[in-house]
Order: C-alpha cells, then structure tokens, then sequence
C-alpha cells in the first residue's frame, strides 16, 4: 500500500496581515483616492463657465494636502509632517496655476509651470524617500511622474469636451494613485514594523 508523503496532508502557512496594517493601508489609500477625485472635481469647477464652487472645491482639496500629512505625523512627528503638507500643497497651487494657464492657452506658461510642477514631484519623492530607507526615490520619481501626466490627461480631455477620455483618465488616474499608496504605506510598514503588529 502507498502512502502519501506526511507534508501532502500539512496545512498551507497562512499569512495574516495584522488590522493596524489594514487599517493603515485603506485610510492612506482614501487620502489618495480623495487626491485625485478632489483635484479631478477642481478641473471640473475651473474649466466650466457657470461653476460657483471653485474656491470650495480648492479649499476641500487643500485640506486633503493637510490630511495626508497629518496621516503620517503619529510615525515621523509634527515638523516632517507639516512640511509634506508644504510640498503637497505647492503641487496643488501648481496644478491650479497650470489649469489657468491652458484655459488661456498660454503654451510658454503652461510649460514653464510644468517644470516647476515636476520639480515639484521631485522633491516630495525625495522628501518621503530621506525619511524612510525603504522608499526608493526613482520609482517614487516616476510614480509621480506619472500621476502628473494623468491629471494633465484629465485637464486636456475636460478642456477638448472630451467626456469619454476624461473618464478613462480619472480611471486610470484612481488605480495608478492606490498602486502609489500601497508602495509608499508598504515602506512605512517596513521602517516601522512594530508599530502594525
């Protein structure tokens, strides 16, 4: 009679994620969803004529920028905090200046913020990759990188009435965002392990 090897019977290892790190990982991926959704929602109020809401929107959006790093402020403290807020909150006034910019149809302007806008990126992936070893600068460059062009996207399809374009754009721009978020708040994990036991 044959009999089955002892481990066929062995039950798989499980792997268990503890609930501060599901907890972690679904508010800072909502912070981001709301970055994208709360700028998305500021496109729609600047570039439409008979919006009321603009400075609502932007006031709304700017507090996301506090929210954000006031989400990480229990880990790196008060000061490193605050001054991603700063970062954050340049990249929005940033992005509002561009959208000005292309209603005009100012090219030279909306380039030259453009670079202003990516140096921007640069320096909050440079920030988050200083404070923590685990975030590796180049893929956080691009990560952001990218998520500039796809609001850019998003700005272009809602200026050209592009509607189908505009949501592929925002659908794409909310994927690529929660990938971002995880690689960020898998690296804070990471430096900070007993703090998600």
């Amino acid at each position: 009679m044959l009999m089955a090897p002892a481990n066929v019977y062995a039950k798989p290892q499980e792997s268990c994620i503890s609930q501060s790190k599901v907890e972690f990982e679904n508010q800072f991926r909502r912070l981001w969803v709301d970055h994208v959704l709360w700028t998305s929602n500021y496109i729609t109020s600047a570039t439409t004529a008979d919006a009321k809401d603009q400075k609502q929107v932007l006031n709304r959006l700017l507090k996301n920028q506090e929210d954000i790093g006031n989400s990480l402020k229990p880990l790196y403290g008060e000061k490193a905090g605050n001054e991603l807020t700063t970062l954050l909150k340049e990249h929005i006034i940033l992005a509002g200046k561009i959208v000005e910019a292309a209603k005009q149809k100012d090219e030279p302007l909306v380039g030259q913020l453009t670079k202003e806008w990516n140096r921007n990126a640069d320096q909050i992936a440079d920030f988050l990759s200083k404070a923590n070893p685990y975030v590796k600068n180049d893929e956080l460059k691009q990560l952001l990188r990218t998520h500039l062009t796809l609001v850019t996207n998003d700005l272009v399809a809602s200026l050209e009435k592009n509607w189908d374009g505009r949501i592929a754009s925002i659908d794409e721009g909310v994927s690529h965002i929660i990938m971002m978020s995880d690689v960020i708040s898998k690296a804070v994990e990471q430096q900070f392990p007993d703090a998600f036991n």
